[in-house]
Formats: structure tokens, C-alpha cells, sequence
């Protein structure tokens, strides 16, 4: 019994990690986030929103409170515990404080001139 369940557990972060590595290579800027860019659920999440918002980007916003194994499968993809997540150009930025610092000193705005 015990390897059948971890075959379906299995299978199932597989369906996480293609969901989410699709959503990487088919978007310029993803933010894997809690609520939507439109009503953000968490104070981190509504900063990197803003900041991108006044960076005038435009980016997939994705709602990991939708889904319990994305919510999981996001930060065992990237091994980053918290949430959100930003990603540029298929890269792995990193949470609210890394987006703010970066965008404060204007790293976030360079990389996203390179990329868009």
C-alpha cells in the first residue's frame, strides 16, 4: 500500500512541477502568489504586485490557494519556502523582500528591460 501511495504522490508533483515549469516558459514574468494581482490575499503577495505594477510590467499572476499541491509543489520546485515567488525569463527571482530590495535599487527594472 505505502508504494502505491507514493507512486500517485508521485505522479502527482509531476503534473505540479509540468504545470508550473509550462507556466515559467510560456509567460516573461510569472508571480506564483496567495489571491490574484487584482485582490491579493497576503501583504507579501500585494507588495511584488505593486512593485510590478509600478514597473508598468505585465505578468501571469497565479493563485496557489486555488490548489493545496501547487501551493506545495511551487516551493519544493524552487526550493523556497515562502510565497510568492517571482520569476523572470524563466528564472527564479525570489520572494517579496529579495523583489523589493532589487526593485529599490533598480536591479528589478534591468532585468526586466532585458527580458520584455
Amino acid at each position: 500500500m505505502h508504494l502505491i501511495e507514493n507512486y500517485e504522490s508521485n505522479m502527482q508533483n509531476n503534473k505540479i512541477f509540468d504545470f508550473i515549469t509550462n507556466e515559467i516558459e510560456n509567460n516573461k514574468v510569472v508571480l506564483f502568489m496567495k489571491g490574484t494581482k487584482h485582490s491579493p490575499e497576503c501583504g507579501f503577495s500585494g507588495l511584488v504586485v505593486q512593485i510590478l505594477n509600478n514597473l508598468n510590467v505585465e505578468f501571469k499572476d497565479i493563485d496557489v490557494l486555488q490548489n493545496q499541491d501547487l501551493r506545495q509543489g511551487i516551493k519544493d520546485y524552487s526550493e523556497w519556502l515562502t510565497i510568492p515567488q517571482l520569476y523572470i525569463d524563466k528564472q527564479f527571482i525570489g520572494g517579496a523582500d529579495i523583489a523589493r530590495e532589487m526593485y529599490e535599487s533598480g536591479e528589478l527594472r534591468k532585468i526586466l528591460e532585458k527580458s520584455i
